[in-house]
């Protein structure tokens, strides 16, 4: 008798129905996560310019108790007395410090050398007087506002922090135009690595206001709110000690007057990274050129939030004018006509009503 042939039963496959109830699950699920993903990522990047900012502030402290308290300056404090003229004070009074960067790997210093005339003739420094503006605290000039404020990481400075130009301490995660730059030169040996085509300043900058006599952005009245009141005398007119940076216990409203920022809009940005209403491009957007930019922020009191430039305006609203708009930056302010919308309206930070002894904010001293 022949016996049947044993029967197989091959193993049922997937649709191609089921493939696709399969991938589409999949895509939902990728949908769902990749927001939080990216909004942890993002918390992260933060959370790290905050740590900046605190290291920072540490180093400002550490600053102040070696300078009888003093908020950080690199210019003379007696500038004013040739009415800012770098060629007269170095005919007339001495040869001011010279704002170093650091050591190569060479051996060789680098820095804003200001030149051999006067009374640096004899030390022979290479340079010129247009290497000034990185010792006075800001110029004063729309042209060309910079100045110690975005300078930060010179060795006056970078000697508190990490004892180099490009220490990660002094560059936000996510300001990612400079550090494309540089972020090669972070395990660099040398206290400077000179690049003439990437070079990047810190992400971080002071207040400018606060590092003038408070009487430049206040003409010494009393704080007036008022927009018609006197809020600006220039540092180079009668003012002797215009250029003397103030003792940070003259800073009457600690937690409402920021201390040190990020220069550049990283949080909420717009989809492109450069602001394409500089000339010449790869410059970014800076924190006060977008209605819902929201800078990390150093206080003097110490502590560390993020201010969005919205509060900073509706705190003006309440308080009356906050920051200036009688200096040479005029009713724009700082680089106001560059701004991405037309809704924000502020130059907190930079040009400070009062300098050290104005607000930024209001909050419970307000």
């Amino acid at each position: 008798m022949t016996r049947p042939a044993s029967r197989i039963t091959l193993p049922r496959g997937f649709t191609i129905v089921e493939l696709l109830v399969v991938v589409s699950i999949i895509a939902l699920l990728i949908a769902l996560l990749l927001p939080a993903i990216q909004k942890g990522r993002d918390k992260a990047l933060i959370t790290q310019s905050v740590s900046n900012l605190k290291n920072l502030a540490s180093a400002c402290d550490t600053y102040s108790a070696d300078w009888a308290d003093r908020q950080f300056t690199a210019c003379p404090d007696d500038y004013g007395t040739t009415g800012g003229n770098c060629g007269t004070y170095q005919a007339s009074i001495a040869c001011p410090p010279q704002q170093l960067l650091g050591w190569d790997v060479s051996g060789a210093m680098w820095g804003y050398f200001t030149g051999n005339q006067g009374k640096c003739a004899s030390l022979g420094y290479p340079g010129g007087c247009g290497n000034f503006i990185v010792l006075t605290p800001m110029q004063l000039n729309p042209a060309d506002p910079y100045g110690a404020y975005r300078c930060i990481s010179t060795k006056t400075f970078h000697d508190y922090v990490g004892g180099r130009f490009y220490d990660p301490t002094f560059f936000a995660p996510k300001d990612v135009v400079p550090l494309n730059n540089i972020e090669k030169y972070f395990q660099s040996a040398a206290e400077f690595t000179y690049d003439d085509v990437n070079y990047e300043d810190s992400s971080y900058c002071f207040s400018p206001a606060a590092m003038y006599e408070s009487r430049v952005f206040g003409s010494g009245l009393s704080n007036s709110p008022a927009l018609t009141a006197p809020d600006y005398a220039s540092p180079n007119t009668n003012m002797p000690a215009g250029y003397r940076s103030p003792s940070t216990a003259r800073c009457k409203y600690p937690s409402l007057k920021t201390r040190m920022i990020e220069h550049s809009w990283l949080q909420n940005t717009p989809d492109v990274l450069v602001n394409p209403n500089f000339s010449g491009g790869g410059t970014p957007w800076f924190f006060n050129q977008g209605y819902n930019s929201a800078p990390a922020c150093t206080f003097f009191d110490g502590h560390t939030e993020l201010v969005q430039c919205q509060r900073a305006q509706q705190a003006e609203q309440r308080a009356g004018k906050l920051w200036s708009r009688l200096t040479p930056f005029g009713t724009n302010g700082y680089y106001g006509a560059q701004s991405y919308d037309f809704l924000v309206d502020t130059s907190f930070h930079i040009l400070t009503r009062f300098g050290i002894e104005g607000r930024d904010v209001l909050g419970t001293e307000g």
